[in-house]
Protein backbone atom coordinates (compact mmCIF):
# COMPACT_ATOMS: atom_id res chain seq x y z
CA UNK A 1 0.00 0.00 0.00
CA UNK A 2 1.04 3.58 -0.76
CA UNK A 3 -0.75 7.00 -0.25
CA UNK A 4 0.27 8.23 -3.58
CA UNK A 5 -0.67 5.24 -5.62
CA UNK A 6 -3.70 6.72 -5.71
CA UNK A 7 -2.34 9.58 -7.61
CA UNK A 8 -0.96 6.98 -10.26
CA UNK A 9 -4.49 5.28 -10.27
CA UNK A 10 -6.28 8.82 -11.18
CA UNK A 11 -3.56 9.46 -14.07
CA UNK A 12 -4.05 5.79 -15.25
CA UNK A 13 -8.14 6.58 -15.67
CA UNK A 14 -7.59 10.14 -16.61
CA UNK A 15 -4.35 11.23 -17.83
CA UNK A 16 -6.00 14.44 -19.55
CA UNK A 17 -7.94 15.67 -16.95
CA UNK A 18 -6.86 18.57 -14.81
CA UNK A 19 -5.26 17.74 -11.37
CA UNK A 20 -4.19 20.88 -10.32
CA UNK A 21 -4.47 24.67 -11.09
CA UNK A 22 -2.88 27.41 -9.58
CA UNK A 23 -3.06 31.31 -11.12
CA UNK A 24 -4.32 30.07 -14.25
CA UNK A 25 -1.27 27.41 -14.52
CA UNK A 26 -2.67 23.89 -15.12
CA UNK A 27 -1.27 20.17 -14.75
CA UNK A 28 -2.99 17.32 -16.05
CA UNK A 29 -3.00 14.04 -14.21
CA UNK A 30 -0.15 12.51 -16.78
CA UNK A 31 1.59 15.47 -15.49
CA UNK A 32 1.86 15.46 -12.24
CA UNK A 33 2.06 12.16 -12.08
CA UNK A 34 4.94 12.36 -14.38
CA UNK A 35 6.81 14.76 -12.07
CA UNK A 36 5.87 13.47 -8.64
CA UNK A 37 7.78 10.07 -10.44
CA UNK A 38 10.95 12.31 -10.85
CA UNK A 39 11.44 13.53 -7.59
CA UNK A 40 10.84 9.93 -6.11
CA UNK A 41 13.39 8.64 -8.44
CA UNK A 42 15.77 11.61 -7.55
CA UNK A 43 15.27 11.46 -3.72
CA UNK A 44 16.09 7.39 -4.28
CA UNK A 45 19.02 8.05 -6.38
CA UNK A 46 20.45 10.71 -2.96
CA UNK A 47 20.07 7.88 -1.08
CA UNK A 48 16.59 8.04 0.53
CA UNK A 49 15.75 4.78 2.57
CA UNK A 50 11.83 3.67 3.16
CA UNK A 51 10.68 5.14 6.70
CA UNK A 52 13.19 8.15 6.59
CA UNK A 53 11.74 11.62 6.69
CA UNK A 54 11.46 14.90 4.60
CA UNK A 55 10.35 17.86 6.02
CA UNK A 56 7.78 19.85 3.50
CA UNK A 57 8.06 23.43 4.91
CA UNK A 58 5.95 25.78 2.57
CA UNK A 59 3.29 27.45 1.54
CA UNK A 60 0.61 26.01 -0.99
CA UNK A 61 1.87 25.85 -4.49
CA UNK A 62 2.27 23.09 -6.98
CA UNK A 63 5.16 22.53 -6.24
CA UNK A 64 4.38 21.56 -2.11
CA UNK A 65 1.95 18.84 -4.47
CA UNK A 66 4.82 17.65 -6.46
CA UNK A 67 7.03 17.18 -3.36
CA UNK A 68 4.49 15.74 -1.12
CA UNK A 69 3.91 12.35 -3.75
CA UNK A 70 6.95 12.16 -4.81
CA UNK A 71 8.20 11.45 -1.05
CA UNK A 72 5.77 9.12 -0.44
CA UNK A 73 6.37 7.68 -4.08
CA UNK A 74 9.87 6.89 -2.29
CA UNK A 75 9.03 5.11 0.55
CA UNK A 76 10.19 8.31 2.61
CA UNK A 77 7.52 9.97 5.26
CA UNK A 78 6.44 13.83 4.95
CA UNK A 79 6.88 15.69 7.65
CA UNK A 80 4.38 18.60 6.98
CA UNK A 81 5.26 21.90 8.95
CA UNK A 82 3.02 25.59 8.63
CA UNK A 83 5.20 28.07 6.75
CA UNK A 84 3.65 30.17 9.49
CA UNK A 85 6.52 28.82 11.65
CA UNK A 86 8.78 30.97 14.15
CA UNK A 87 12.48 30.13 13.76
CA UNK A 88 12.07 28.69 16.84
CA UNK A 89 9.12 27.02 16.17
CA UNK A 90 10.47 25.57 13.72
CA UNK A 91 13.69 24.76 14.83
CA UNK A 92 12.17 22.93 17.87
CA UNK A 93 9.76 20.54 15.13
CA UNK A 94 12.97 20.08 12.96
CA UNK A 95 15.15 18.74 15.47
CA UNK A 96 12.31 16.72 17.18
CA UNK A 97 11.27 14.80 13.64
CA UNK A 98 15.28 14.46 12.29
CA UNK A 99 14.69 14.47 8.44
CA UNK A 100 17.19 14.24 5.51
CA UNK A 101 16.13 16.90 3.56
CA UNK A 102 13.59 19.19 3.20
CA UNK A 103 11.69 20.98 0.71
CA UNK A 104 10.67 24.58 1.25
CA UNK A 105 10.07 28.12 -0.41
CA UNK A 106 12.12 29.64 2.28
CA UNK A 107 15.62 28.23 2.32
CA UNK A 108 16.82 31.55 4.54
CA UNK A 109 14.64 30.45 7.65
CA UNK A 110 16.68 27.30 7.22
CA UNK A 111 20.22 28.66 7.91
CA UNK A 112 20.92 28.58 11.61
CA UNK A 113 18.91 26.21 12.77
CA UNK A 114 21.77 23.80 13.32
CA UNK A 115 19.56 21.08 12.36
CA UNK A 116 21.45 17.96 10.19
CA UNK A 117 19.99 17.89 6.94
CA UNK A 118 21.94 16.65 4.07
CA UNK A 119 20.09 18.79 1.31
CA UNK A 120 17.74 21.47 1.47
CA UNK A 121 15.17 21.75 -1.39
CA UNK A 122 13.94 25.29 -2.89
CA UNK A 123 15.10 28.71 -4.75
CA UNK A 124 18.69 29.22 -3.32
CA UNK A 125 19.35 25.66 -1.58
CA UNK A 126 21.09 23.00 -2.28
CA UNK A 127 18.67 22.49 -5.76
CA UNK A 128 14.84 23.83 -6.52
CA UNK A 129 12.36 21.65 -7.35
CA UNK A 130 13.30 21.63 -11.14
CA UNK A 131 16.55 20.62 -10.83
CA UNK A 132 15.63 17.67 -8.77
CA UNK A 133 13.35 17.12 -11.81
CA UNK A 134 15.95 17.24 -14.28
CA UNK A 135 18.57 15.07 -11.65
CA UNK A 136 16.25 12.19 -12.01
CA UNK A 137 17.81 9.57 -13.06
CA UNK A 138 14.44 8.05 -14.06
CA UNK A 139 10.76 7.22 -13.28
CA UNK A 140 9.93 5.64 -10.27
CA UNK A 141 6.67 4.44 -8.76
CA UNK A 142 5.66 4.03 -5.93
CA UNK A 143 7.45 1.99 -3.19
CA UNK A 144 4.87 -0.67 -1.77
CA UNK A 145 5.01 0.07 2.07
CA UNK A 146 2.68 -1.94 4.64
CA UNK A 147 -0.46 -0.26 5.72
CA UNK A 148 0.83 0.12 9.20
CA UNK A 149 3.80 1.90 8.37
CA UNK A 150 4.20 5.96 8.31
CA UNK A 151 3.42 8.22 5.55
CA UNK A 152 2.99 11.46 7.21
CA UNK A 153 3.92 13.53 10.14
CA UNK A 154 1.74 15.90 11.00
CA UNK A 155 2.36 18.40 14.03
CA UNK A 156 -0.90 19.41 15.98
CA UNK A 157 -1.66 23.52 15.95
CA UNK A 158 -0.63 23.79 19.72
CA UNK A 159 -3.80 25.13 21.02
CA UNK A 160 -3.78 23.39 24.33
CA UNK A 161 0.16 22.86 24.62
CA UNK A 162 3.48 22.23 23.25
CA UNK A 163 2.73 20.17 19.51
CA UNK A 164 3.00 16.68 19.34
CA UNK A 165 3.86 14.98 15.76
CA UNK A 166 0.92 12.93 14.79
CA UNK A 167 2.09 9.81 12.88
CA UNK A 168 -0.69 8.80 10.14
CA UNK A 169 0.14 5.45 7.98
CA UNK A 170 -0.37 5.13 4.60
CA UNK A 171 -3.81 2.97 5.98
CA UNK A 172 -5.08 5.84 8.17
CA UNK A 173 -4.82 8.25 4.93
CA UNK A 174 -6.11 6.27 2.33
CA UNK A 175 -9.43 5.19 4.73
CA UNK A 176 -10.42 8.53 4.99
CA UNK A 177 -9.28 10.00 1.68
CA UNK A 178 -11.76 7.49 0.28
CA UNK A 179 -14.08 7.93 3.13
CA UNK A 180 -14.37 12.04 1.96
CA UNK A 181 -14.82 10.90 -2.00
CA UNK A 182 -17.28 8.49 -1.40
CA UNK A 183 -19.82 10.76 1.51
CA UNK A 184 -19.47 14.08 -0.33
CA UNK A 185 -20.39 12.09 -3.66
CA UNK A 186 -17.17 13.21 -5.47
CA UNK A 187 -16.38 12.54 -9.30
CA UNK A 188 -13.96 13.44 -11.63
CA UNK A 189 -15.73 16.51 -12.63
CA UNK A 190 -15.74 18.02 -9.59
CA UNK A 191 -13.27 21.23 -9.13
CA UNK A 192 -12.05 21.70 -5.10
CA UNK A 193 -10.85 25.36 -4.35
CA UNK A 194 -7.94 25.11 -1.95
CA UNK A 195 -6.63 28.23 0.28
CA UNK A 196 -6.64 25.99 3.86
CA UNK A 197 -3.34 24.84 4.02
CA UNK A 198 -2.10 21.74 2.86
CA UNK A 199 0.22 20.99 5.89
CA UNK A 200 -2.55 20.78 8.26
CA UNK A 201 -5.05 17.47 8.34
CA UNK A 202 -8.05 19.11 6.29
CA UNK A 203 -6.24 20.73 3.57
CA UNK A 204 -4.06 17.59 2.81
CA UNK A 205 -6.32 14.59 3.18
CA UNK A 206 -9.28 15.72 3.22
CA UNK A 207 -9.53 18.45 0.50
CA UNK A 208 -6.10 17.61 -1.61
CA UNK A 209 -6.40 13.47 -1.53
CA UNK A 210 -9.66 13.34 -1.21
CA UNK A 211 -9.96 15.03 -4.65
CA UNK A 212 -7.31 12.56 -5.90
CA UNK A 213 -8.93 9.62 -5.09
CA UNK A 214 -11.99 10.80 -7.50
CA UNK A 215 -9.71 12.39 -10.05
CA UNK A 216 -11.71 15.51 -9.59
CA UNK A 217 -9.75 18.91 -9.48
CA UNK A 218 -7.58 20.72 -6.96
CA UNK A 219 -7.93 24.70 -7.96
CA UNK A 220 -5.11 25.87 -5.26
CA UNK A 221 -4.16 29.12 -3.68
CA UNK A 222 -1.13 29.78 -1.59
CA UNK A 223 -3.81 30.99 1.31
CA UNK A 224 -7.29 33.18 1.38
CA UNK A 225 -7.63 36.27 -0.56
CA UNK A 226 -11.12 37.21 -0.67
CA UNK A 227 -10.83 38.99 -4.37
CA UNK A 228 -8.60 36.59 -5.50
CA UNK A 229 -11.52 33.78 -4.31
CA UNK A 230 -14.07 35.77 -5.75
CA UNK A 231 -13.04 36.13 -8.93
CA UNK A 232 -11.83 32.49 -9.37
CA UNK A 233 -15.64 31.40 -8.08
CA UNK A 234 -17.04 33.64 -11.00
CA UNK A 235 -15.70 31.50 -13.56
CA UNK A 236 -17.99 28.96 -12.75
CA UNK A 237 -15.62 26.52 -13.02
CA UNK A 238 -15.43 25.29 -9.06
CA UNK A 239 -17.68 22.95 -7.42
CA UNK A 240 -16.52 22.42 -4.00
CA UNK A 241 -15.81 25.21 -1.57
CA UNK A 242 -14.11 24.30 1.44
CA UNK A 243 -13.72 27.04 4.21
CA UNK A 244 -13.77 27.80 7.82
CA UNK A 245 -15.98 29.67 10.15
CA UNK A 246 -14.44 32.72 10.39
CA UNK A 247 -14.66 32.91 6.53
CA UNK A 248 -17.92 31.93 6.33
CA UNK A 249 -19.34 34.41 8.45
CA UNK A 250 -17.23 36.97 6.41
CA UNK A 251 -18.39 35.91 2.95
CA UNK A 252 -22.55 35.74 4.43
CA UNK A 253 -22.63 39.22 4.51
CA UNK A 254 -21.66 40.15 0.87
CA UNK A 255 -24.58 40.85 -1.40
CA UNK A 256 -26.13 38.54 -4.22
CA UNK A 257 -23.72 35.54 -2.39
CA UNK A 258 -26.21 32.58 -4.29
CA UNK A 259 -24.27 34.68 -8.03
CA UNK A 260 -21.15 35.22 -6.37
CA UNK A 261 -20.64 31.13 -5.46
CA UNK A 262 -20.88 30.43 -9.21
CA UNK A 263 -21.02 26.71 -10.14
CA UNK A 264 -20.24 26.02 -6.51
CA UNK A 265 -22.61 22.66 -5.19
CA UNK A 266 -21.25 21.73 -2.09
CA UNK A 267 -19.74 23.73 0.45
CA UNK A 268 -18.15 22.19 3.56
CA UNK A 269 -17.01 23.98 7.30
CA UNK A 270 -13.88 22.79 9.32
CA UNK A 271 -11.57 24.06 11.68
CA UNK A 272 -14.22 24.38 14.46
CA UNK A 273 -18.25 24.16 14.68
CA UNK A 274 -19.83 26.45 12.86
CA UNK A 275 -22.60 28.19 14.49
CA UNK A 276 -26.11 27.54 13.71
CA UNK A 277 -27.21 31.16 13.08
CA UNK A 278 -24.76 31.03 10.47
CA UNK A 279 -25.33 28.29 8.56
CA UNK A 280 -29.25 29.64 8.41
CA UNK A 281 -28.19 32.71 7.13
CA UNK A 282 -25.89 30.86 4.45
CA UNK A 283 -28.54 28.28 3.22
CA UNK A 284 -31.18 31.41 3.07
CA UNK A 285 -28.72 33.26 1.15
CA UNK A 286 -27.72 30.49 -1.58
CA UNK A 287 -29.99 27.57 -1.27
CA UNK A 288 -26.80 25.27 0.07
CA UNK A 289 -26.26 23.85 3.19
CA UNK A 290 -22.93 23.91 4.64
CA UNK A 291 -22.31 20.64 5.79
CA UNK A 292 -20.23 19.66 8.70
CA UNK A 293 -18.63 16.78 10.09
CA UNK A 294 -16.20 15.89 12.85
CA UNK A 295 -12.18 14.93 12.65
CA UNK A 296 -8.86 15.83 13.85
CA UNK A 297 -5.28 15.24 13.24
CA UNK A 298 -5.26 12.37 15.05
CA UNK A 299 -8.25 10.38 13.28
CA UNK A 300 -6.58 11.84 9.71
CA UNK A 301 -9.40 13.86 9.32
CA UNK A 302 -12.95 11.64 8.69
CA UNK A 303 -14.76 10.73 11.74
CA UNK A 304 -18.44 11.77 11.41
CA UNK A 305 -19.91 13.69 8.32
CA UNK A 306 -23.70 15.20 8.33
CA UNK A 307 -25.54 13.67 5.11
CA UNK A 308 -26.95 15.36 2.33
CA UNK A 309 -30.21 13.58 2.56
CA UNK A 310 -30.92 13.68 6.30
CA UNK A 311 -29.25 17.02 7.34
CA UNK A 312 -29.38 17.36 11.13
CA UNK A 313 -28.49 20.76 11.85
CA UNK A 314 -26.18 21.86 14.37
CA UNK A 315 -25.04 18.15 14.36
CA UNK A 316 -21.98 16.65 12.82
CA UNK A 317 -23.62 13.81 11.59
CA UNK A 318 -22.78 9.86 11.90
CA UNK A 319 -19.76 8.23 11.22
CA UNK A 320 -17.97 7.29 7.76
CA UNK A 321 -17.90 3.77 6.32
CA UNK A 322 -15.79 1.60 9.23
CA UNK A 323 -15.32 4.18 12.20
CA UNK A 324 -17.47 3.79 14.86
CA UNK A 325 -17.90 6.45 17.82
CA UNK A 326 -19.10 6.03 21.60
CA UNK A 327 -19.57 8.49 24.42
CA UNK A 328 -17.62 7.53 27.73
CA UNK A 329 -17.66 9.15 31.57
CA UNK A 330 -14.16 9.81 33.17
CA UNK A 331 -13.49 5.68 34.23
CA UNK A 332 -14.27 4.84 30.18
CA UNK A 333 -17.80 3.53 30.99
CA UNK A 334 -19.78 3.55 27.56
CA UNK A 335 -22.80 6.07 28.55
CA UNK A 336 -26.19 6.02 26.35
CA UNK A 337 -27.62 7.71 23.97
CA UNK A 338 -28.29 11.10 25.23
CA UNK A 339 -25.72 11.05 27.90
CA UNK A 340 -22.93 13.54 27.86
CA UNK A 341 -19.70 12.54 28.06
CA UNK A 342 -15.83 12.09 26.06
CA UNK A 343 -16.28 11.46 22.04
CA UNK A 344 -14.00 8.30 22.01
CA UNK A 345 -13.01 6.59 18.03
CA UNK A 346 -12.65 3.22 16.53
CA UNK A 347 -11.42 2.75 13.16
CA UNK A 348 -8.42 2.08 10.60
CA UNK A 349 -8.19 6.17 10.47
CA UNK A 350 -6.75 6.14 13.96
CA UNK A 351 -3.20 7.13 14.05
CA UNK A 352 -0.66 5.08 15.41
CA UNK A 353 0.72 7.56 18.25
CA UNK A 354 2.57 10.25 18.47
CA UNK A 355 6.40 10.54 17.32
CA UNK A 356 8.74 9.59 20.44
CA UNK A 357 6.28 10.26 22.80
CA UNK A 358 5.02 7.19 24.33
CA UNK A 359 3.23 9.04 27.47
CA UNK A 360 1.03 11.05 25.71
CA UNK A 361 0.16 8.43 22.98
CA UNK A 362 -0.69 5.72 25.88
CA UNK A 363 -3.10 8.85 27.65
CA UNK A 364 -4.97 9.20 23.98
CA UNK A 365 -6.07 5.73 24.65
CA UNK A 366 -8.28 3.45 26.84
CA UNK A 367 -6.55 0.12 27.46
CA UNK A 368 -9.00 -0.81 24.86
CA UNK A 369 -7.54 0.64 22.16
CA UNK A 370 -10.43 3.87 21.58
CA UNK A 371 -9.18 7.08 20.95
CA UNK A 372 -9.72 9.61 23.69
CA UNK A 373 -10.58 13.01 21.78
CA UNK A 374 -10.68 15.31 24.26
CA UNK A 375 -13.95 16.44 23.45
CA UNK A 376 -17.36 16.23 25.12
CA UNK A 377 -20.27 14.79 23.14
CA UNK A 378 -23.48 13.53 22.60
CA UNK A 379 -24.96 10.96 20.45
CA UNK A 380 -29.01 11.46 19.28
CA UNK A 381 -31.09 8.02 19.22
CA UNK A 382 -30.20 8.18 15.35
CA UNK A 383 -26.82 8.07 16.24
CA UNK A 384 -26.24 11.70 15.21
CA UNK A 385 -23.07 13.16 17.07
CA UNK A 386 -23.07 16.86 18.98
CA UNK A 387 -20.36 18.22 19.85
CA UNK A 388 -20.83 19.90 23.69
CA UNK A 389 -17.42 21.15 23.67
CA UNK A 390 -13.36 20.91 23.89
CA UNK A 391 -12.96 19.10 27.73
CA UNK A 392 -9.82 21.79 27.84
CA UNK A 393 -12.31 24.24 27.25
CA UNK A 394 -14.57 23.98 30.22
CA UNK A 395 -15.65 26.97 32.06
CA UNK A 396 -15.98 26.02 36.24
CA UNK A 397 -17.12 29.10 37.74
CA UNK A 398 -18.28 29.27 40.97
CA UNK A 399 -18.62 25.46 40.97
CA UNK A 400 -20.71 25.43 37.86
CA UNK A 401 -19.44 23.88 34.57
CA UNK A 402 -20.11 26.09 31.69
CA UNK A 403 -19.52 25.56 28.03
CA UNK A 404 -18.50 28.68 25.97
CA UNK A 405 -20.43 27.04 22.92
CA UNK A 406 -23.95 27.08 23.90
CA UNK A 407 -22.53 31.20 24.65
CA UNK A 408 -21.39 31.45 21.48
CA UNK A 409 -24.29 30.07 19.66
CA UNK A 410 -26.21 32.15 21.29
CA UNK A 411 -23.71 35.52 20.43
CA UNK A 412 -24.14 35.03 17.25
CA UNK A 413 -27.92 35.29 17.03
CA UNK A 414 -27.28 39.42 17.16
CA UNK A 415 -26.95 40.95 14.03
CA UNK A 416 -23.88 43.28 15.14
CA UNK A 417 -21.94 40.34 16.23
CA UNK A 418 -19.39 39.78 13.47
CA UNK A 419 -17.23 36.94 15.52
CA UNK A 420 -16.71 35.95 18.98
CA UNK A 421 -14.97 33.66 21.63
CA UNK A 422 -15.97 32.72 24.93
CA UNK A 423 -13.14 31.80 27.44
CA UNK A 424 -12.95 31.39 31.50
CA UNK A 425 -10.39 33.92 33.27
CA UNK A 426 -9.18 33.07 36.89
CA UNK A 427 -11.06 35.15 39.55
CA UNK A 428 -9.98 35.06 43.32
CA UNK A 429 -14.16 34.85 43.72
CA UNK A 430 -15.79 32.40 41.04
CA UNK A 431 -12.44 30.12 40.54
CA UNK A 432 -12.89 31.67 36.58
CA UNK A 433 -15.54 33.97 35.59
CA UNK A 434 -16.70 34.18 32.25
CA UNK A 435 -15.82 36.59 29.94
CA UNK A 436 -16.74 37.00 25.86
CA UNK A 437 -14.62 38.80 23.57
CA UNK A 438 -16.66 40.14 20.48
CA UNK A 439 -15.53 41.45 16.98
CA UNK A 440 -18.25 43.80 16.07
CA UNK A 441 -19.72 44.13 12.47
CA UNK A 442 -18.10 46.87 10.41
CA UNK A 443 -19.76 50.55 11.30
CA UNK A 444 -21.80 48.31 14.18
CA UNK A 445 -21.80 49.68 17.99
CA UNK A 446 -21.80 47.16 20.55
CA UNK A 447 -22.95 47.06 23.61
CA UNK A 448 -21.93 44.78 26.65
CA UNK A 449 -24.58 45.97 28.52
CA UNK A 450 -27.23 45.12 25.75
CA UNK A 451 -25.47 41.51 25.29
CA UNK A 452 -26.08 40.74 28.67
CA UNK A 453 -29.90 41.60 29.17
CA UNK A 454 -29.93 39.69 25.55
CA UNK A 455 -27.96 36.36 27.24
CA UNK A 456 -29.66 36.71 30.37
CA UNK A 457 -33.19 36.36 28.71
CA UNK A 458 -31.81 32.76 27.47
CA UNK A 459 -29.29 31.29 29.67
CA UNK A 460 -28.54 30.17 33.02
CA UNK A 461 -27.39 33.64 35.31
CA UNK A 462 -23.88 31.56 36.00
CA UNK A 463 -23.27 30.93 32.01
CA UNK A 464 -24.27 34.96 31.15
CA UNK A 465 -20.50 36.79 30.65
CA UNK A 466 -19.47 38.67 33.26
CA UNK A 467 -17.18 40.80 31.13
CA UNK A 468 -17.27 42.07 27.15
CA UNK A 469 -14.38 43.07 25.54
CA UNK A 470 -14.08 44.26 22.03
CA UNK A 471 -11.36 43.28 19.51
CA UNK A 472 -10.97 44.14 16.15
CA UNK A 473 -9.82 40.29 15.13
CA UNK A 474 -9.59 37.50 17.53
CA UNK A 475 -6.38 35.52 17.37
CA UNK A 476 -6.28 32.34 14.60
CA UNK A 477 -4.00 29.85 13.71
CA UNK A 478 -3.01 29.09 10.29
CA UNK A 479 -6.28 26.67 9.84
CA UNK A 480 -8.74 30.04 10.77
CA UNK A 481 -9.19 28.14 14.17
CA UNK A 482 -10.06 30.93 16.87
CA UNK A 483 -6.74 30.11 19.38
CA UNK A 484 -8.81 30.78 22.68
CA UNK A 485 -5.09 29.98 24.57
CA UNK A 486 -3.95 33.35 23.41
CA UNK A 487 -6.86 35.21 24.74
CA UNK A 488 -6.41 33.50 27.95
CA UNK A 489 -2.41 34.45 27.87
CA UNK A 490 -3.13 37.63 26.71
CA UNK A 491 -6.17 38.44 29.48
CA UNK A 492 -5.51 36.07 32.30
CA UNK A 493 -4.04 38.90 34.37
CA UNK A 494 -6.58 40.91 34.28
CA UNK A 495 -9.18 41.09 37.56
Amino acid sequence: MNVAASLERAAFFFPDRPALSCLKKELTYAELNEKTALVAAALLEMGLKEGERVVLWAANSPEWVIAYFGILKAGGVAVTLSSLLSCDELSLLVNHAGPRFAFTDNVEGFKGLGAPLEAIVGAGGDTDISGLIDRAPGRAKSVDRLRTDVAAILYTGGTTGTPKGVMLTHENIDVSAQNVAFIERSTEHDRALCFLPLHHVFGQVHIMLGTVASAGSLELLSSFNMDLALEILAENRVTKFFSVPTIYVRLSGLPSLREKLGAVRYCFSSASSLPAEIIRQWKAATGITISEGYGMTESASAVTYNHYYLHREASVGQTVPGVEVEIRDASGNRLKEGEEGEICVNGRNIMKGYLDNPTETEAAFWPDGWFRSGDLGVLDEDRYLFIVDRLKDLIITGGENVYPREIEEALYQRPEVQECSVVGLPDPQWGERVVAFIVPKEGEAVSGTELKSFLKARLSPYKVPKEYVMLKELPKGSTGKILKRELKETFGHRE
